[in-house]
């Protein structure tokens, strides 16, 4: 029979608050499956009008699938959650784009009328799973030249782009990475941030039982000074250094997706309307690229420039990434719609989770802002990709 798609809407997203990897961080001993848990569980919470048994769809993100963030975390994490045994799940991997495509796979889902109502997000845990733990990488990606080696490490592709864009300087990234550091701080000093983080209860053998309830990474202390000082560990008088780039973080992330009809006839608040997403392929070793041609992607399909759009939300992983971005579409480094409240820089960025959150901070930009009718989440991934999703405001 004929289907017509369904508008889907972003209903609700929480998240943990972002801790440092490694023995000394908030989440050195917590599960990353249990920071799952209690995204999921705040989301019943905040969300009373949903019952749980309409829930048709559990997706939840990890780069890393195995240990606790094994067992397909999707339907693990729903079943420790307490959802309804009924309630299926799975498990994504687009690296860092993961939760972004949670987002956008159960969306497609619901706008074929195959889901009503899902619960989507992502998790890493860096300190239990550091970045390309366990993997083993076919000696042809570089044998037969089908990559560059440098495609293999991060922070090899971002001074990759240093190169390719000389005036991208590391004056310039650090510049940036200083405003973010600032964005965040006065974000949090304005209130912003706090209402969609989940307080998490943390243990360490030595301090016992605490409460995890604010991001650990920003230092809003940074100056221009101590980020010139930095080293470049990927390359001697490099230019990226650990100031201006994310760190290695552990978090998680989750929203309610649902279709337009189904939020309203159930009573939940819609937040903003999913209009268009798009993923595109770049060369690996210069994956930073990857938001341009997913963004232009979304914008050509949509008959849009940028001058249309009133908030971008974008991933830091690193600030030559973001600064290629916004060179290429012609925004000044300092432009408002750019981050408003700071970025991965100063937040952190665990993998596979960031992609929610950057949706959850422009859903609360688009309800301060009701003139701004269309808004960007944005992030390269790893392995020479990009994903972009463009929102409609429904505060408008």
């Amino acid at each position: 029979m004929p289907r017509t798609a369904r508008d889907v809407v972003f209903v609700d997203g929480v998240r943990t608050p972002f801790g440092k990897a490694g023995a000394t961080g908030l989440f050195a001993e917590t599960r990353a499956d249990d920071m799952v848990v209690s995204v999921l569980r705040e989301l019943l919470r905040r969300n009373p009008a949903l019952p749980p048994e309409r829930i048709g769809e559990v997706a939840i993100a990890a780069t890393t699938q195995t240990g606790d963030q094994g067992l397909t975390i999707g339907r693990s994490a729903a079943v420790l959650a307490g959802l309804p045994k009924s309630v299926p799940g799975y498990a994504i991997d687009r690296m860092c784009a993961g939760a972004m495509t949670a987002v956008t796979a159960t969306a497609a889902s619901i706008a074929l009328g195959a889901t009503d109502v899902a619960l989507a997000g992502g998790v890493e845990h860096m300190g239990h799973h550091p970045m390309g733990s366990g993997v083993d990488p076919n000696p042809r990606f570089t044998a037969d030249k089908l990559v560059d080696s440098s495609a293999l490490v991060m922070g090899c592709t971002a001074e990759n782009l240093h190169d390719r864009f000389p005036a991208i300087t590391r004056e310039r990234a650090d510049a940036y990475a200083l405003a973010s550091q600032r964005k965040v701080a006065a974000a949090y000093a304005a209130g912003h941030i706090q209402p969609d983080l989940v307080p998490v209860a943390v243990r360490s053998a030595e301090h016992g039982w605490g409460l995890a309830t604010r991001d650990e990474p920003p230092r809003p202390d940074t100056t221009l000074e101590a980020l010139a000082g930095l080293k470049t560990p990927f390359r001697p008088h490099g230019r990226v250094t650990a100031g201006n780039s994310a760190g290695l973080n552990d978090g998680a992330c989750g929203c309610v997706i649902a279709a337009e009809d189904v939020a309203a006839g159930l009573g939940l608040g819609a937040r903003m309307r999913l209009a268009d997403f798009a993923f595109a392929g770049v060369d690996p070793e210069v994956m930073g690229l990857g938001p341009i041609p997913a963004t232009e992607a979304v914008l050509a399909r949509n008959q849009l420039t940028m001058d249309d759009i009133g908030l971008i939300e974008i991933n830091e992983a690193f600030a030559v990434q973001v600064l290629a971005f916004t060179d290429h579409f012609k925004i000044a480094d300092d432009d408002p719609r750019v981050n408003p409240w700071g970025g991965a820089i100063a937040l952190g960025h665990p993998l596979a989770s960031s992609g929610v959150r950057l949706m959850i901070q422009l859903a609360r930009q688009l309800a301060a802002r009701p003139q701004v009718r269309y808004g960007l989440t944005t992030m390269c991934v790893g392995l020479g990709m990009g994903g972009t999703v463009l929102w409609e405001n429904l505060n408008a």
